[in-house]
């Protein structure tokens, strides 16, 4: 699963993985003792973060919003409401916790959602670790948004019987898609197996084992000739010049996740090539491409995409129905 970055909360309430007390080899850090309040932390941990230069858009867009994130988290408190617990004092444990999370932050430059084992998309949270990509991506937003309803190019979610999450990642759009469209059973792929075990894991934890059915393969390789009302598809789309100049944040998480080839759009094509065969005739495809629409629309110019964009996006979604992806050729008419 690959993706952009929607300014999503982040967080967790598991502890953070091999974190040793503050004070077990060289006494009391005196951090411990002039912090006090949450407003503290808050303050210290932005103010480490801009110090240290840290790469954010896993949840986060900035300095701000990742320690807000962090102490919000840890602390089991609402991720959404800063403000009422600024003045809170905090227990020792509490402190312990907090600077150990800003702590490795910096120090291993990992994504929060890593130190914290959870990630939260449209307020849903879902387990994360390294072996899947931190969840983002921007059909989340849309699916509770402009993609179904009254006006939608979907239209009413009762009318969707079967889909597709393609590229599941840990499963997050397949389980939002099951929240969205409450008639729907869906199939959700992936080629990591790694991966498809933090899938298994959120799948359950959702209560969505009888909806979901999580398959290992190659795209459509593992479903057969079966068809969809919709298809939604959130594939690798790194281009090879980005994917080496990655921050430490973005090469923290799996390589395979982003890794779309030269021009990022190797695995997009395979999608729009194959599509057709597994949409009903009412079908359509959702797609999420980074920034990849100029090169796919000069490539397709023939293909009649709508872009879906959100508050945090603009034209790395599109949408396409199945009647339209006639085997597209790559420049002028499609073949019939």
């Amino acid at each position: 699963m690959a993706g952009g970055a929607p300014a999503i909360f982040v967080g967790a309430r598991a502890p953070a993985p091999n974190m040793r007390p503050l004070d077990e080899d060289h006494g009391e850090d005196e951090r411990l003792t002039a912090f006090a309040s949450l407003r503290d932390f808050f303050r210290y941990a932005v103010s480490r973060f801009n110090a240290a230069g840290l790469a954010y858009g896993h949840g986060a867009t900035n300095a701000v919003d990742e320690a807000a994130f962090i102490v919000l988290e840890a602390l089991r408190l609402p991720i959404d409401a800063l403000d009422p617990f600024l003045d809170a004092a905090l227990t020792r444990e509490e402190r312990v916790r907090l600077l150990g999370l800003i702590d490795a932050r910096v120090a291993t430059r990992k994504p929060a959602a890593y130190l914290l084992k959870r990630a939260y998309i449209q307020g849903v949270p879902f387990y994360v670790d390294e072996r899947t990509i931190v969840p983002r991506s921007y059909i989340g937003e849309l699916l509770f948004g402009a993609l179904s309803g009254e006006g939608s190019p979907i239209g009413e979610a009762e009318r969707i019987e079967s889909a597709l999450d393609l590229c599941t990642g840990g499963g997050s759009l397949a389980i939002l898609t099951a929240m969205k469209f409450p008639n729907a059973r869906i199939d959700a792929v992936d080629l990591s197996a790694d991966a498809l075990e933090v899938a298994r894991r959120n799948v359950a934890d959702h209560g969505l084992s009888k909806r979901i059915a999580l398959h290992q393969g190659d795209l459509f390789a593992p479903l057969g000739h079966r068809r969809y009302d919709l298809i939604l598809a959130n594939p690798p789309y790194v281009d090879a010049e980005s994917l080496a100049a990655f921050p430490p944040e973005y090469a923290a998480e799996p390589r395979l996740a982003h890794e779309g080839g030269r021009d990022g759009l190797d695995v997009v094509r395979r999608i729009l090539a194959e599509a057709r065969e597994h949409l009903t005739p009412q079908g359509a495809l959702v797609c999420e491409v980074g920034r990849g629409r100029a090169r796919l629309e000069a490539e397709f110019e023939a293909l009649p995409l709508l872009w879906l964009d959100t508050e945090e996006s603009e034209g790395e979604v599109f949408f396409v129905r199945a009647a339209d992806l006639a085997a597209p050729s790559r420049r002028g008419r499609p073949r019939a």
